[in-house]
This record gives structure tokens, C-alpha cells and sequence, in this order.
């Protein structure tokens, strides 16, 4: 079958500039992704959540307790470098009352690291699928980690908040503490897999919607050539 000039041309710009800049934007997709999934262990593992604040007593006493919280362990300061930490992460059993929180967490970071490993499905089928899989997975793993952003600051009423925060420490009020970076983080990722898997969207439809369809046989055959 003849191919007309300008069907050629079209299909060559193809080759040669969209598929650069697809690329270059999926690499750029793929780096952010892996990122953030290693940063994701660190939020899961980290005791970092909540932190107490720095309120000097007003009266002679005892001085406050002053420490972190995280998802696995509750780390209080004391006379040695190390802080005093309670809990059991190298069991990877999470405190009693943030376990639903380290669960959502836990399905977030699979999600993400799923995604991740699909990325050796560009060897195996079209890249429109992978960036489809990858994006709802990525979707999955956003909603789980908001859903954990929002359990988590009911779970607060617990025994060991009390301890490092205080009696006035109730769901949704923290009492003598504050959050910490590790939770930061968490509401920061929420926002990032939206935006990776909206990318990921666009990518996948970008890869099919390009160019009309009786240009798409030809650009296929050039690039298998190729």
C-alpha cells in the first residue's frame, strides 16, 4: 500500500517529536512516582506524626513530657542522645489506636509500589494501558492515604496521646501538642498521587488520541520498524 507524502511527513513529526516528549514526561512521571513511594515509607515508619510543643510551665513542677508520635512507636526525650522510644515497628505492629490508620497507610504504599513494578508492563503491552493501570492504582493509593489523614485526628483520644499531650487531648484537639512533619507529608501526598495520576491519564489518552485514525496504522508500522 502507497503512502501519501504528507501522511509520511505527519507520520515522522510523530515519531520524532512526540514520542521524544511523551518520553520525557513519562521518565519525569516515573521518577516522581518512585520518589515519593520511598518517601511514603518513611511517613509510615517514622514516629513523627505529632510532636509536643514548646510551653514552659508556668508553675514549679515536674516539667511536661516532651516527645513524638507516630503510627508504630512513641518516642519520649530523655537525659541520653537517643530518645526513649515505646512501641513495636520491628514487629510492624501498629499502636492500638492508629491500627486502621497504619492499615490505610500500609494499602497506600502497596498501591503505589504496584504501580511501580507495573512499569515493566511497557515491555509487554501498549503504553496507553500502563499509564491506565498506573493511574488507578495511584488513585487507590491517594484515597487510602486521605482516608488515613482524616481517621487519624479521631484516633487522638488515646492512652498514648494522653501521655505525651496531656488530659486536654480529645479527637480532633491536641492538647500540648502539635502535628508533625510526618503527617505533613501524608496530606502533601494526597495532593501528589492526584496529580500522578492525572498525569498518567493524560499521558495514556495522549497516546491514543494523537493522531486521527488512518494515520495511526502508519505511525504503528513506522515505529515497530524503527
Amino acid at each position: 500500500m502507497s503512502v501519501s507524502p504528507a501522511l509520511a511527513d505527519l507520520s515522522r513529526l510523530y515519531q520524532t517529536e512526540f514520542v521524544r516528549s511523551a518520553r520525557a514526561v513519562g521518565v519525569l512521571w516515573a521518577v516522581c512516582t518512585l520518589c515519593f513511594a520511598i518517601i511514603q515509607v518513611v511517613i509510615l515508619v517514622q514516629p513523627s506524626w505529632i510532636s509536643t510543643t514548646d510551653i514552659h510551665p508556668q508553675v514549679v513542677g515536674q516539667p511536661p513530657p516532651s516527645g513524638t508520635l507516630g503510627l508504630f512507636e512513641v518516642c519520649m526525650e530523655s537525659d541520653w542522645p537517643v530518645p526513649d522510644c515505646r512501641g513495636s515497628l520491628s514487629s510492624l505492629s501498629p499502636l492500638p489506636s492508629f491500627q486502621s490508620v497504619a492499615v490505610l497507610v500500609g494499602v497506600s504504599l502497596w498501591a503505589v509500589w504496584t504501580s511501580i513494578l507495573c512499569l515493566c508492563l511497557f515491555r509487554f503491552c501498549s503504553a496507553a494501558t500502563v499509564y491506565k493501570i498506573c493511574a488507578w492504582l495511584q488513585l487507590t493509593a491517594g484515597f487510602c492515604l486521605a482516608l488515613a489523614c482524616l481517621l487519624f485526628p479521631d484516633s487522638w483520644e488515646s492512652p498514648e496521646m494522653r501521655a505525651l499531650c496531656g488530659d486536654s487531648v480529645g479527637s480532633f484537639s491536641l492538647g500540648n501538642c502539635a502535628i508533625h512533619w510526618a503527617y505533613m507529608l501524608a496530606i502533601l501526598g494526597v495532593l501528589d498521587y492526584a496529580t500522578l495520576a492525572t498525569l498518567a491519564f493524560v499521558l495514556a489518552n495522549r497516546q491514543d488520541a494523537l493522531l486521527p485514525p488512518d494515520a495511526q496504522e502508519v505511525t504503528t508500522g513506522l515505529l515497530m520498524s524503527a
